[in-house]
């Protein structure tokens, strides 16, 4: 096996999940007014961010399993700036890790880009001023 590259540093932690729901709005009250979150952001009538403070929950509007099970759209390590962002892209390109999009803004300040896992699962790395920097205690 060839040596690695060097890792760029260390991730913030796994606090961004985005799931494809068929049933946004009923969905989003269940997340608001039954837990506790707040809307962080609302990016079209498909797409809406919450969050309890340190983390991020995508809503999206989309269809669910045959099976009628929730549907895991994509998970997101938070990074602590858009340099390590770029770094964590030029880390996973050197290792020839299946990247899907290059490092892109949002409409929020967040910037991110998506991978795959051996498995097929999509990881998102995301700076997102809202929670990088955080630390959990």
């Amino acid at each position: 096996m060839s040596e690695l590259p060097a890792r760029p540093g260390r991730l913030n932690g796994l606090r961004h999940i985005a799931l494809l729901v068929p049933n946004l709005e009923e969905c989003e009250r269940f997340y608001v007014d039954v837990l506790g979150m707040e809307v962080l952001n609302r990016a079209n009538e498909d797409l809406v961010y919450l969050t309890c403070g340190n983390d991020n929950l995508s809503l999206g509007r989309g269809a669910g399993a045959a099976n009628g099970l929730q549907t895991l759209d994509h998970y997101g390590f938070i990074v602590d700036s858009v340099e390590e962002l770029e770094a964590w892209y030029a880390y996973f390109k050197a290792l020839g890790v299946t990247l899907l999009d290059r490092p892109f803004n949002h409409g929020d300040g967040a910037r991110s880009f998506h991978l795959l896992d051996p498995a097929g699962n999509k990881v998102q790395p995301l700076y997102h001023p809202a929670v990088s920097g955080q630390r959990l205690v």
